[in-house]
């Protein structure tokens, strides 16, 4: 009779044959794991939009504390909710300038700038640190 490491060692390795019970065990038990897993365990987002780059947020204009950035709205997701846009916004500007990067800022305006059309095509963001 095989010893308990022996045992761990070829399910680590996956050496059992299909149809075994061993095999069914373990593709049982990892199924389980899939789903039963709750997804508070995991905290991955998918990036959704374009990626922030330097480009994309621009300094306007700074007097003392207080800073005036431009942030182009294809860098965001479209904004349900004002806190999810202040959040994406603080993000955005975080990851583009590295002035910024310790995230120790707070928003304290936020005006859209939109095209002939009427579409929001950046925001002005004016920040205190």
């Amino acid at each position: 009779m095989p010893g308990f490491g022996q045992i761990l060692n070829r399910i680590f390795f996956w050496s059992y044959e299909r149809g075994t019970w061993q095999y069914d065990v373990a593709v049982a038990l990892i199924l389980v794991f899939v789903l039963l897993t709750p997804t508070r365990w995991f905290r991955d987002q998918p990036q959704v939009g374009l990626p922030v780059n330097s480009t994309q947020v621009e300094l306007l204009s700074k007097s003392g504390e207080l800073e005036i950035y431009k942030v182009d709205a294809r860098a965001l997701a479209p904004p349900e909710r004002t806190p999810a846009l202040s959040n994406d916004l603080h993000s955005a500007l975080q990851k583009a300038s590295p002035a910024l990067s310790d995230g120790r800022f707070s928003i304290g305006k936020i005006e859209p700038i939109r095209d002939a059309s009427g579409t929001v095509i950046a925001y002005q963001v004016e920040i205190s640190h």
